[in-house]
């Protein structure tokens, strides 16, 4: 029996995700009343977007061997330049190309330096992640920067964003999270971009030795990475109507972490975007049930290392089984 449960959470590693949010749900909502509401599920969806939304790509760029830990800071950039085009008067559909393709952008930087410098990842991205930090508080001297007019000026194009669903505190956010899932899922598992990027990720030499384009698999998952940053910087804006240089630290961490929750290995080659959507959904929830539960805010990030931990745990066990 135990061999057949480690078998299937080998073949689809977001079992084990869906348990621990289904367990974690149950628990909170034994803690408060107020957990099984509609208003808290508006938040934890809204949360979990903006997080889940930059999540899910980095789990297709984990599947492939690679890390992005530049996605806080490319956040923040994101909403910073997209308030800064509204504000000079550009259209909101040109200040939006803008914004994304500077996410675009960095996800290119950070792909080309890894490829043809033949550096980690993990020390090209966490480079750039200082580097944009510091543009950032320089160029904006740490201040916040709002949209001029607020919703007002652009109502339709918030709406959009993240304004809510109707007149229930859903946002528009979820439904964009839910639709980046479903593409890149449809993407990894039905396309020869996604057999590739489990190619490259299991075995680069191997990949390349069978003809895979393993440098522009890399390079194409950085960019999508980047951009999804972006647009996750642009949901922010779209709910607060504000932007502030400091937005997104540790947003790396949180979005690595949710993608190891949903079944990713470090290593390469295993994953689900779908597991990672689990993971993102189950640290929102975390963060909203611990407020509502009365505990202190710095008991999440304990509780998301524990839970870190143990996936990994877990995980490790079941590939031995």
């Amino acid at each position: 029996m135990i061999q057949v449960i480690a078998r299937s959470i080998k073949r689809f590693p977001e079992i084990a995700a869906g348990v621990s949010f289904l367990v974690i749900c149950v628990v909170f909502a034994i803690l408060s009343d107020r957990f099984l509401t509609l208003s808290t599920w508006g938040e934890i969806l809204a949360t979990g977007a903006e997080l889940g939304i930059i999540a899910v790509p980095v789990a297709l760029l984990m599947i492939s061997g690679n890390f992005d830990l530049s996605v806080g800071s490319t956040y923040a950039l994101s909403g910073m330049v997209f308030i800064w085009a509204l504000n000079s008067g550009l259209h909101p559909v040109i200040s939006l190309i803008i914004a994304i393709a500077s996410g675009a952008g960095v996800g290119f930087f950070n792909g080309t330096v890894v490829l043809k410098m033949h550096i980690h990842s993990f020390i090209v991205t966490l480079g750039v992640m200082m580097l944009l930090r510091g543009l950032l508080l320089v160029w904006t001297e740490g201040f916040p920067a709002s949209v001029k007019g607020g919703k007002a000026a652009h109502p339709v194009l918030f709406g959009l964003l993240a304004g809510r669903i109707g007149r229930t505190p859903l946002r528009t956010s979820a439904i964009w999270f839910i639709l980046t899932t479903a593409v890149l899922t449809f993407v990894l598992f039905n396309t020869r971009h996604g057999n590739w990027t489990f190619a490259t990720g299991g075995d680069v030499e191997s990949a390349r030795d069978e003809g895979v384009l393993v440098d522009r698999v890399q390079l194409i998952n950085f960019v999508i990475v980047g951009s999804m940053a972006a647009v996750s910087g642009l949901l922010e804006v779209g709910r607060m109507f504000s932007a502030f240089p400091t937005l997104g630290v540790g947003m790396e961490l949180e979005t690595i972490a949710s993608a190891v929750i949903g079944g990713c290995l470090l290593t390469g080659g295993v994953g689900s975007v779908f597991g990672a959507f689990i993971g993102a959904l189950l640290m929102s929830t975390v963060r909203i049930g611990l407020v509502l539960a009365g505990a202190p805010a710095y008991w999440y990030q304990a509780f998301i290392g524990l839970l870190v931990i143990i996936a990994v745990i877990l995980r490790e066990r079941m590939i031995k089984i």
